[in-house]
């Protein structure tokens, strides 16, 4: 197919997907989100326009004008994942808006009618109503629609990230392209930042304000020390040990306050993933956290990808959303391929 393609992207975040599209030719006129932290890195990155508004007040007319004429019309998004996650856990909020962000998607799906649409979100909303709600809006607008589980290790993201990918194409069924990796080629943390200058808890790089690690208190620190790459808070002496550790349901979380190991993949990188006590985020040999930055590289995001304009201070929990929330760029890039082919 001759024709270019052309993007708008719901639900941007710091532009991961988007970043992915535009390395593979697939130009992204425009980038949607709530939060306003994604204005800089979705702009400043991606060379793209960036809309802070409610999915729930854009219009198919609002949208329109980013589709030039002559291209075909790719709709794409992520919605928020974390209700899906909360509700796996019994803790359903009907409240929660984000419940009916989906079914926004759906809606503006059916004022664009887009030629192919693709959307990208945590494993379990496919055992949602709201989810088998949206596949068949699609399918009675004569979409063919496809989705699996993709596991990221196998497309070489240094990371443990299963991800549900849904395609819906006007021209037929897109096939997400055959895995690059195997298990004996995983891209592995030692790949991926050991080349990051090092820094101390509590530290920055000079050279690259994003390069920065979280404090560790006097205990957390002796923790570290006493932590093993791939090991768990077990192989601590028992005075260094919290108290959630010694109850029933502590136990079962071993991988809180762990170190990550230089060779094998890192763990899903999270919102939280700066801080050591709140999963296996340890560096695999320096006694701290990882930083932004190597969190940031893990998600597959260039080395040089800005997320606070110049001289602006760094914030730790502000950045982190941004990065944990993020679709892995090389995830963005296998999703467009995937669709180039299936136009080719």
């Amino acid at each position: 197919m001759k024709r270019p393609v052309s993007a708008v992207d719901l639900f941007c975040g710091a532009g991961g997907l988007t970043h992915g599209f535009i390395i593979e030719g697939i130009k992204v006129q425009v980038g949607i989100d709530l939060d306003p932290a994604c204005k800089f890195p979705y702009e400043y990155n991606n060379k793209s326009v960036f809309l802070q508004e409610d999915i729930s007040d854009i219009t198919a007319d609002d949208l329109s004008p980013y589709y030039p004429d002559g291209h075909v019309k790719l709709l794409a998004g992520c919605a928020p994942c974390q209700p899906f996650s909360t509700y796996s856990q019994g803790h359903r909020n009907d409240d929660d808006k984000r419940w009916t962000l989906l079914r926004e998607f759906a809606r503006l799906a059916k004022e664009l009618r887009p030629e192919l649409i693709t959307m990208e979100n945590v494993p379990k909303l496919r055992d949602h109503e709201v989810f088998l709600d949206f596949v068949e809006t699609l399918k009675n607008l004569a979409y063919q629609v496809t989705y699996s589980v993709v596991d990221g290790r196998y497309y070489g993201i240094p990371q443990h990230r299963r991800r549900l990918v849904l395609f819906a194409s006007q021209y037929g069924e897109v096939e997400i392209e055959e895995p690059t990796h195997e298990v004996e080629n995983f891209m592995t943390v030692r790949q991926t930042i050991a080349s990051l200058e090092r820094i101390a808890a509590g530290e920055s790089s000079l050279n690259d304000s994003l390069h920065r690690a979280s404090v560790l208190t006097a205990k957390n620190l002796q923790r570290i020390r006493a932590s093993k790459p791939g090991g768990t808070w077990r192989d601590w002496d028992e005075e260094l040990r919290t108290n959630c550790h010694t109850k029933k349901s502590g136990k079962t979380y071993p991988s809180v306050y762990g170190r990550m190991s230089w060779d094998d993949p890192a763990p899903t990188i999270t919102t939280q993933c700066f801080g050591f006590g709140n999963g296996r985020f340890g560096h695999p040999e320096q006694d701290r956290a990882i930083s932004l930055r190597e969190a940031a590289m893990i998600q597959t995001f260039p080395e040089n990808y800005k997320f606070v304009p110049p001289k602006e201070p760094v914030q730790m929990k502000i950045v982190g959303k941004l990065i944990g929330n993020a679709v892995p760029v090389t995830l963005g890039r296998v999703i467009a391929r995937s669709i180039l082919r299936h136009l080719g």
